[in-house]
């Protein structure tokens, strides 16, 4: 699969948590941003938005461990993402942030060769 392909599907998910977002339905929102991040972790850019959008939810949500925990995460992922990043890894405050885990089915065709 080419990196074109797992970049649109990663923009693909981030338009779905913005209506979800809008709509007030917050684990829709949640679901396609462990997507999102999922499919961006390897890019800088697109792993670091990933959280910014977590951080944003966590302000809507309230979720004091979430904004703080995607603050840091933000932080972590300018530092690290070009270095080391556990595949898989859902980005929530739910998940150690150095958990690998496996690639979630319908998004397994973004990662083979």
């Amino acid at each position: 699969m080419s990196n074109q392909k797992l970049k649109s599907e990663f923009k693909n998910q981030l338009n779905i948590v913005k209506v979800a977002l809008a709509k007030k339905q917050y684990k829709t929102a949640f679901y396609h941003l462990e997507n999102a991040h999922i499919l961006g972790q390897n890019n800088l850019y697109r792993h670091t938005l990933s959280h910014y959008y977590m951080l944003i939810l966590g302000c809507k949500t309230k979720n004091s461990k979430e904004i703080i925990g995607q603050v840091l995460r933000i932080f972590a992922s300018i530092l690290f993402t070009l270095i080391w990043v556990p595949i898989g890894n859902t980005g929530g405050t739910n998940i150690s942030p150095v958990k690998k885990n496996p690639i979630r089915k319908e998004l397994k065709k973004y990662f083979l060769n």
